[in-house]
Protein backbone atom coordinates (compact mmCIF):
# COMPACT_ATOMS: atom_id res chain seq x y z
CA UNK A 1 0.00 0.00 0.00
CA UNK A 2 0.94 3.93 -0.43
CA UNK A 3 0.56 5.94 2.93
CA UNK A 4 1.19 9.29 3.05
CA UNK A 5 2.69 11.39 6.25
CA UNK A 6 2.17 14.47 7.00
CA UNK A 7 4.62 16.25 8.94
CA UNK A 8 8.23 14.76 9.59
CA UNK A 9 9.92 16.35 12.83
CA UNK A 10 11.07 13.78 15.31
CA UNK A 11 7.89 11.41 15.58
CA UNK A 12 7.51 11.84 12.03
CA UNK A 13 11.10 11.09 10.82
CA UNK A 14 10.21 8.02 13.66
CA UNK A 15 7.12 6.84 11.84
CA UNK A 16 8.74 7.09 8.46
CA UNK A 17 11.60 4.98 9.05
CA UNK A 18 8.97 1.98 10.82
CA UNK A 19 6.31 2.16 7.51
CA UNK A 20 9.65 1.80 5.11
CA UNK A 21 10.55 -1.53 6.79
CA UNK A 22 6.73 -2.82 6.43
CA UNK A 23 6.51 -5.55 4.24
CA UNK A 24 2.59 -4.62 3.40
CA UNK A 25 4.00 -0.08 2.22
CA UNK A 26 5.22 0.09 -0.72
CA UNK A 27 6.05 3.45 -0.89
CA UNK A 28 5.45 6.42 0.89
CA UNK A 29 4.50 10.30 -0.12
CA UNK A 30 5.85 13.16 2.57
CA UNK A 31 4.62 16.78 3.06
CA UNK A 32 6.54 18.52 5.64
CA UNK A 33 6.61 22.49 5.97
CA UNK A 34 9.86 22.81 5.96
CA UNK A 35 11.35 21.68 2.70
CA UNK A 36 14.87 20.48 4.61
CA UNK A 37 12.97 17.62 6.26
CA UNK A 38 10.63 16.47 3.60
CA UNK A 39 14.12 16.05 0.95
CA UNK A 40 15.45 14.49 4.01
CA UNK A 41 12.51 12.08 4.16
CA UNK A 42 12.49 11.48 0.48
CA UNK A 43 16.57 10.74 0.02
CA UNK A 44 16.31 8.29 2.93
CA UNK A 45 13.30 6.37 2.10
CA UNK A 46 12.82 6.86 -1.76
CA UNK A 47 9.33 8.79 -0.60
CA UNK A 48 7.75 11.04 -2.97
CA UNK A 49 7.70 14.80 -1.83
CA UNK A 50 4.20 16.47 -1.86
CA UNK A 51 4.01 20.29 -1.77
CA UNK A 52 1.33 20.48 0.53
CA UNK A 53 -1.65 18.54 2.32
CA UNK A 54 -4.42 18.71 -0.29
CA UNK A 55 -1.16 17.42 -2.85
CA UNK A 56 -0.25 14.64 -0.69
CA UNK A 57 -4.46 13.36 -0.40
CA UNK A 58 -4.63 13.45 -4.24
CA UNK A 59 -1.75 11.82 -4.28
CA UNK A 60 -3.12 8.17 -4.55
CA UNK A 61 -2.58 7.23 -0.74
CA UNK A 62 -4.22 4.40 0.91
CA UNK A 63 -3.84 5.97 3.89
CA UNK A 64 -2.19 9.04 6.43
CA UNK A 65 -0.11 9.60 8.86
CA UNK A 66 -0.54 12.55 10.77
CA UNK A 67 2.69 13.97 12.68
CA UNK A 68 2.12 17.33 12.27
CA UNK A 69 1.84 19.85 15.17
CA UNK A 70 -0.86 20.15 17.60
CA UNK A 71 -2.83 22.79 16.05
CA UNK A 72 -3.01 21.12 12.99
CA UNK A 73 -4.53 18.30 13.44
CA UNK A 74 -8.65 18.62 13.67
CA UNK A 75 -7.59 20.06 9.63
CA UNK A 76 -5.94 17.70 8.59
CA UNK A 77 -8.06 15.15 10.53
CA UNK A 78 -10.99 16.41 8.83
CA UNK A 79 -9.32 16.38 5.51
CA UNK A 80 -8.67 13.04 5.43
CA UNK A 81 -11.46 12.13 6.29
CA UNK A 82 -13.82 14.04 3.59
CA UNK A 83 -10.67 12.50 1.62
CA UNK A 84 -12.16 8.99 1.97
CA UNK A 85 -8.84 8.30 2.87
CA UNK A 86 -8.34 6.43 6.55
CA UNK A 87 -6.07 8.28 8.69
CA UNK A 88 -3.86 7.84 11.88
CA UNK A 89 -2.78 10.65 13.93
CA UNK A 90 -0.43 11.69 16.99
CA UNK A 91 -2.56 12.13 20.31
CA UNK A 92 -3.98 14.64 20.93
CA UNK A 93 -6.86 14.94 18.29
CA UNK A 94 -6.76 19.11 18.96
CA UNK A 95 -5.15 21.21 21.36
CA UNK A 96 -8.79 22.21 22.79
CA UNK A 97 -11.92 19.71 23.74
CA UNK A 98 -14.05 21.91 22.26
CA UNK A 99 -12.23 21.72 18.90
CA UNK A 100 -12.22 18.03 19.52
CA UNK A 101 -15.73 17.57 20.11
CA UNK A 102 -15.85 19.25 16.92
CA UNK A 103 -13.42 16.75 14.76
CA UNK A 104 -15.92 14.06 16.49
CA UNK A 105 -18.91 15.43 14.89
CA UNK A 106 -17.28 16.27 11.34
CA UNK A 107 -16.37 12.14 11.11
CA UNK A 108 -19.02 10.57 12.76
CA UNK A 109 -21.16 8.58 10.57
CA UNK A 110 -18.61 8.75 7.62
CA UNK A 111 -16.94 5.23 6.73
CA UNK A 112 -13.66 6.13 7.00
CA UNK A 113 -11.80 4.98 9.82
CA UNK A 114 -9.55 7.44 12.19
CA UNK A 115 -6.83 5.94 14.68
CA UNK A 116 -5.39 7.79 17.18
CA UNK A 117 -2.13 7.22 18.51
CA UNK A 118 -2.25 6.47 22.00
CA UNK A 119 1.15 3.60 22.30
CA UNK A 120 1.11 1.94 25.27
CA UNK A 121 -2.28 -0.07 23.58
CA UNK A 122 0.28 -1.69 21.84
CA UNK A 123 3.02 -2.51 24.01
CA UNK A 124 3.46 -5.95 25.13
CA UNK A 125 3.59 -5.45 28.41
CA UNK A 126 0.09 -3.58 29.07
CA UNK A 127 -1.40 -5.96 26.50
CA UNK A 128 -0.71 -8.53 28.38
CA UNK A 129 -2.19 -6.55 31.96
CA UNK A 130 -5.17 -6.17 29.64
CA UNK A 131 -5.51 -9.37 28.90
CA UNK A 132 -5.48 -10.96 32.79
CA UNK A 133 -8.05 -8.20 34.13
CA UNK A 134 -10.73 -9.19 31.50
CA UNK A 135 -9.53 -13.00 31.94
CA UNK A 136 -10.66 -12.44 35.68
CA UNK A 137 -6.77 -13.24 37.09
CA UNK A 138 -6.56 -10.52 39.67
CA UNK A 139 -10.29 -10.75 40.51
CA UNK A 140 -12.27 -7.48 41.36
CA UNK A 141 -9.81 -4.71 41.22
CA UNK A 142 -8.99 -2.43 43.96
CA UNK A 143 -6.15 -0.26 42.88
CA UNK A 144 -4.02 0.90 40.37
CA UNK A 145 -0.98 2.63 39.84
CA UNK A 146 0.64 4.27 36.70
CA UNK A 147 3.48 6.20 36.39
CA UNK A 148 4.90 8.12 33.59
CA UNK A 149 8.46 9.95 34.87
CA UNK A 150 10.49 11.85 31.87
CA UNK A 151 14.53 12.02 32.34
CA UNK A 152 14.00 15.72 31.42
CA UNK A 153 11.80 18.13 30.73
CA UNK A 154 11.20 19.18 26.69
CA UNK A 155 11.94 22.59 25.80
CA UNK A 156 10.63 25.51 26.75
CA UNK A 157 8.51 26.29 23.27
CA UNK A 158 6.91 22.76 23.64
CA UNK A 159 5.71 23.26 27.19
CA UNK A 160 4.13 26.42 26.20
CA UNK A 161 2.33 24.88 23.48
CA UNK A 162 1.81 21.46 24.94
CA UNK A 163 -1.45 22.90 27.17
CA UNK A 164 0.08 21.31 30.67
CA UNK A 165 1.61 18.19 31.48
CA UNK A 166 -1.88 16.68 32.58
CA UNK A 167 -2.94 17.00 28.68
CA UNK A 168 0.29 15.57 26.99
CA UNK A 169 2.00 13.32 29.44
CA UNK A 170 -0.54 12.01 32.60
CA UNK A 171 -3.28 11.49 29.44
CA UNK A 172 -1.51 8.56 28.32
CA UNK A 173 -1.87 7.02 31.90
CA UNK A 174 -5.50 8.03 31.76
CA UNK A 175 -6.39 6.12 28.21
CA UNK A 176 -4.02 3.29 29.15
CA UNK A 177 -6.05 2.87 32.96
CA UNK A 178 -9.51 3.32 30.95
CA UNK A 179 -7.76 0.73 28.39
CA UNK A 180 -6.97 -2.24 30.91
CA UNK A 181 -9.52 -2.03 33.32
CA UNK A 182 -12.26 -1.83 31.36
CA UNK A 183 -13.75 0.79 33.14
CA UNK A 184 -14.72 4.87 33.15
CA UNK A 185 -13.14 7.25 35.71
CA UNK A 186 -16.01 9.48 37.39
CA UNK A 187 -13.84 11.67 39.66
CA UNK A 188 -10.01 13.32 40.29
CA UNK A 189 -7.96 15.10 42.95
CA UNK A 190 -4.79 16.28 41.39
CA UNK A 191 -1.83 18.06 42.91
CA UNK A 192 1.57 19.77 41.12
CA UNK A 193 4.54 21.36 41.99
CA UNK A 194 7.62 22.91 40.43
CA UNK A 195 10.83 22.24 42.19
CA UNK A 196 12.76 22.18 39.04
CA UNK A 197 13.01 24.26 35.70
CA UNK A 198 11.77 27.63 36.26
CA UNK A 199 10.44 28.04 32.71
CA UNK A 200 7.58 25.46 33.33
CA UNK A 201 6.78 27.37 36.34
CA UNK A 202 6.47 30.86 33.81
CA UNK A 203 4.42 28.91 31.66
CA UNK A 204 1.69 28.32 34.54
CA UNK A 205 2.53 24.37 34.06
CA UNK A 206 3.58 22.18 37.04
CA UNK A 207 6.72 20.00 36.52
CA UNK A 208 5.33 17.04 38.91
CA UNK A 209 1.75 15.77 39.84
CA UNK A 210 -0.06 13.10 41.42
CA UNK A 211 -3.86 12.25 40.76
CA UNK A 212 -6.18 10.09 42.29
CA UNK A 213 -9.05 8.59 39.87
CA UNK A 214 -11.93 7.24 41.27
CA UNK A 215 -13.33 4.74 38.50
CA UNK A 216 -17.34 4.12 37.96
CA UNK A 217 -16.61 0.58 40.36
CA UNK A 218 -14.79 2.35 43.23
CA UNK A 219 -11.42 1.05 42.28
CA UNK A 220 -9.00 3.32 43.26
CA UNK A 221 -6.05 4.39 40.20
CA UNK A 222 -3.14 6.46 41.42
CA UNK A 223 -1.07 8.43 38.55
CA UNK A 224 2.77 10.12 38.89
CA UNK A 225 4.08 12.09 36.69
CA UNK A 226 6.94 14.27 36.51
CA UNK A 227 9.45 16.04 33.97
CA UNK A 228 12.48 15.45 35.86
CA UNK A 229 13.38 11.83 36.38
CA UNK A 230 17.64 11.38 36.29
CA UNK A 231 17.65 8.08 35.96
CA UNK A 232 15.58 7.66 33.02
CA UNK A 233 12.20 7.65 31.15
CA UNK A 234 10.34 5.36 33.74
CA UNK A 235 6.67 4.15 32.35
CA UNK A 236 5.21 1.90 34.40
CA UNK A 237 1.66 -0.02 35.82
CA UNK A 238 0.77 -1.60 38.54
CA UNK A 239 -2.63 -3.66 39.21
CA UNK A 240 -3.59 -5.14 42.42
CA UNK A 241 -6.72 -7.20 42.77
CA UNK A 242 -8.57 -9.57 45.42
CA UNK A 243 -6.78 -12.28 43.37
CA UNK A 244 -3.30 -11.53 42.91
CA UNK A 245 -1.44 -8.37 41.49
CA UNK A 246 0.46 -8.17 38.38
CA UNK A 247 2.95 -4.76 36.80
CA UNK A 248 3.91 -3.86 33.33
CA UNK A 249 7.44 -2.27 33.26
CA UNK A 250 8.97 -4.27 35.90
CA UNK A 251 11.86 -5.43 33.96
CA UNK A 252 16.11 -5.16 33.54
CA UNK A 253 15.77 -1.58 31.96
CA UNK A 254 13.72 -0.79 34.53
CA UNK A 255 15.12 3.22 35.90
CA UNK A 256 15.13 2.67 39.42
CA UNK A 257 18.67 1.32 41.71
CA UNK A 258 17.56 -0.79 44.59
CA UNK A 259 19.25 -0.66 47.88
CA UNK A 260 18.21 -3.44 49.81
CA UNK A 261 21.35 -5.66 50.22
CA UNK A 262 21.85 -8.33 47.66
CA UNK A 263 19.77 -7.49 45.32
CA UNK A 264 20.82 -7.14 41.49
CA UNK A 265 17.38 -6.18 39.98
CA UNK A 266 17.39 -4.03 37.69
CA UNK A 267 20.48 -4.99 35.88
CA UNK A 268 20.07 -3.51 32.72
CA UNK A 269 20.60 0.24 31.19
CA UNK A 270 18.07 2.01 31.83
CA UNK A 271 15.73 3.36 29.49
CA UNK A 272 16.63 7.06 28.47
CA UNK A 273 13.61 7.87 26.24
CA UNK A 274 10.20 7.05 24.62
CA UNK A 275 11.23 5.98 21.50
CA UNK A 276 13.77 3.42 23.35
CA UNK A 277 10.85 2.31 25.66
CA UNK A 278 8.07 1.99 23.04
CA UNK A 279 9.94 0.90 19.91
CA UNK A 280 8.36 -2.46 19.74
CA UNK A 281 5.20 -0.65 20.37
CA UNK A 282 5.36 2.22 17.64
CA UNK A 283 5.77 -1.05 14.75
CA UNK A 284 2.77 -3.07 16.14
CA UNK A 285 0.89 0.40 16.63
CA UNK A 286 1.58 1.68 12.82
CA UNK A 287 1.19 -2.19 11.50
CA UNK A 288 -2.56 -2.40 13.56
CA UNK A 289 -2.87 1.24 11.09
CA UNK A 290 -2.26 -0.76 7.97
CA UNK A 291 -4.45 -3.37 8.95
CA UNK A 292 -7.20 -0.62 9.08
CA UNK A 293 -6.27 0.72 6.54
CA UNK A 294 -6.79 -2.70 4.29
CA UNK A 295 -10.06 -3.20 5.66
CA UNK A 296 -8.97 -5.96 8.01
CA UNK A 297 -9.91 -4.42 11.12
CA UNK A 298 -11.68 -1.22 12.95
CA UNK A 299 -9.89 1.20 14.51
CA UNK A 300 -8.22 0.35 17.86
CA UNK A 301 -8.28 4.26 19.19
CA UNK A 302 -11.40 6.12 17.75
CA UNK A 303 -11.49 9.73 18.19
CA UNK A 304 -14.16 9.11 21.04
CA UNK A 305 -11.29 7.08 23.00
CA UNK A 306 -9.04 10.03 22.72
CA UNK A 307 -11.69 12.34 24.22
CA UNK A 308 -12.53 10.40 27.02
CA UNK A 309 -8.58 9.96 27.87
CA UNK A 310 -8.78 14.95 27.52
CA UNK A 311 -11.83 14.77 29.27
CA UNK A 312 -10.25 13.17 32.29
CA UNK A 313 -7.17 15.46 31.82
CA UNK A 314 -9.52 18.25 31.64
CA UNK A 315 -10.41 17.35 34.88
CA UNK A 316 -7.41 17.08 36.54
CA UNK A 317 -6.04 20.34 35.12
CA UNK A 318 -9.44 22.27 36.67
CA UNK A 319 -9.17 20.02 40.03
CA UNK A 320 -5.46 21.07 40.56
CA UNK A 321 -5.95 24.65 39.66
CA UNK A 322 -9.08 24.77 42.15
CA UNK A 323 -7.59 22.57 44.78
CA UNK A 324 -10.79 20.18 45.06
CA UNK A 325 -12.24 16.92 43.67
CA UNK A 326 -13.81 17.63 40.00
CA UNK A 327 -15.95 14.86 38.62
CA UNK A 328 -15.44 14.05 34.76
CA UNK A 329 -19.52 14.55 33.91
CA UNK A 330 -18.78 18.56 35.11
CA UNK A 331 -15.71 19.26 32.97
CA UNK A 332 -17.81 17.59 30.02
CA UNK A 333 -20.87 20.11 30.73
CA UNK A 334 -18.75 22.78 30.48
Amino acid sequence: MRIGILGLGRIGAFHAETLHTLETVDSLVVADPYADAAKAAAERFGAEIADSPEALLAAGVDGVVVAAATDAHPALIVAAVEAGVPVFCEKPVARTMTEGVEVLKAVAGRDVPVQIGFNRRFDAGFVAAREAVRAGELGKLHTVRSTTLDPAPPPAAYITASGGIFRDCSVHDFDVIRWVTGREVSEVYAVGGNRGADFIREAGDADTTGAVLTLDDGTIAVVSNSRHNARGYDVRMEIHGFADSIAVGLEDKLPLRSVEPGTAFPAGVPHDFFMDRFAAAYRTELTAFTEVVAGARPSPCTVEDALEAGWIAEACTLSLREHRPVTVAEVKRG
